[in-house]
């Protein structure tokens, strides 16, 4: 009789155990350190550590929360979807009439409540994957037009509002996420086509309504060497960061384009060169390694789930993600014009960090209660 209790007690332990993924939690973990590590380095030139307390008590804060909504039933935002949506919309239009930031950083993005200061969009693109994958699994049938009017209307009111900041980059995210989301519910290849289409189409007329930064962006990234002490100054010195990296690097806060403080927003969108130019192709590779273990790891959750919203959700979140390493890495190497997009888990921002932490915590959820063919 015991030895029966003490097999039931090691399998519900087993059980428990394969709720947890311990291979992403591994890989958040080692992201986070390997983060404040090269931010310490960032920001060493600063002579003070503000940026790095800050950005570790927003890693702390991130994970305590990334645990509570792991344990949390991700299916109970089912219920709050449309109430999530509309403080979403709020929150937005709250940042467009009460925001600030235009004169810092050219668009009016962020909100001040109290002592708190932060980006109501990073905590709206968590609001619009989950309101968007539960609309999205309430349809029987996205391709009837009816029903993809609808789910775009849903969509990209939140959109409409950041372009409003203005802040192109985010809302280029944005788009991403959704057009992965519809992707990923089987949206049929006309539609796909016919987006295609409408983006090219539109190209030559969005350009011209651009602010001159925004085109001149455009241009460094036609031509680099065009204007390299001008609007091409931050990627110059970004590819002679990297350049000069080499294999191993120049050493951990030995980085002359670093500590000399050539590179413009070290700290934030160009924390890339920092990290290879002094830990090198190893630091580089090691940090792609990590990312590519993290998006993995989300893939096989989303395919492993046997709820909709759930893989909708995984899946915007993993696009989230991917389109932020793809862009902050790429504008680095040349391959994506500059924009103002951070790097998960390495780039300092408090709001942005905890909203990567709370988005692995429903992620998380996701397997940790998952439904199996048992119960």
């Amino acid at each position: 009789m015991e030895q029966m209790k003490d097999t039931k007690a090691y399998l519900a332990f087993r059980q428990r155990r394969r709720k947890f993924d311990f291979i992403l939690i591994a890989a958040v973990f080692a992201l986070c350190v390997f983060g404040l590590i090269v931010l310490s380095s960032a920001t060493l030139s600063f002579h003070n550590d503000a940026h790095l307390k800050r950005q570790m008590f927003a890693t702390a804060l991130g994970v305590f929360f990334m645990f509570v909504m792991m344990f949390i039933d991700f299916r109970v935002w089912k219920r709050l979807y449309l109430l999530i949506y509309i403080v979403s919309i709020g929150l937005l239009t709250a940042t467009l009439i009460f925001g600030h930031g235009e004169t810092t950083w050219g668009s009016r993005s962020w909100l001040k409540i109290g002592p708190l200061n932060f980006q109501p969009a990073e905590f709206v693109k968590i609001g619009v994957i989950i309101s968007l994958s539960t609309f999205m699994e309430k349809i029987e049938d996205i391709n009837k037009p009816f029903s993809l009017i609808k789910l775009l209307i849903f969509a990209f009111i939140p959109v409409a509002l950041i372009l409003r900041q203005p802040d192109m980059g985010t809302a280029m995210v944005f788009v991403f996420i959704i057009a992965c989301m519809l992707f990923f519910g089987n949206i049929s290849c006309k539609y796909i086509l016919c987006a295609i289409g409408g983006v090219l189409v539109s190209l030559p007329i969005v350009y011209t309504f651009l602010d001159p930064y925004q085109k001149d962006r455009i241009l460094d990234f036609l031509d680099p060497a065009a204007n390299t002490s001008g609007s091409g100054y931050q990627y110059n010195e970004g590819k002679i960061a990297i350049g000069s990296g080499k294999i191993t690097g120049k050493g951990l806060y030995h980085g002359s384009q670093t500590q000399f403080n050539f590179i413009p927003t070290k700290e934030t969108d160009s924390i890339f060169p920092v990290l290879v130019e002094e830990l090198g192709f190893i630091g580089g590779f090691g940090l792609l390694a990590l990312y590519g273990i993290l998006l993995y790891r989300m893939l096989e959750i989303a395919r492993q789930s046997k709820d909709l919203m759930g893989s909708y959700m995984t899946i915007g979140i993993l696009a989230m993600f991917l389109v932020h390493i793809w862009e902050n890495i790429g504008m680095t190497l040349g391959l994506m014009p500059i924009t103002g997009i951070p790097l998960p888990f390495m780039s300092f921002g408090g709001t942005f960090q905890l909203v990567n932490l709370v988005s692995i915590g429903l992620i998380l959820s996701v397997k940790y209660h998952r439904k199996t063919d048992g119960n």
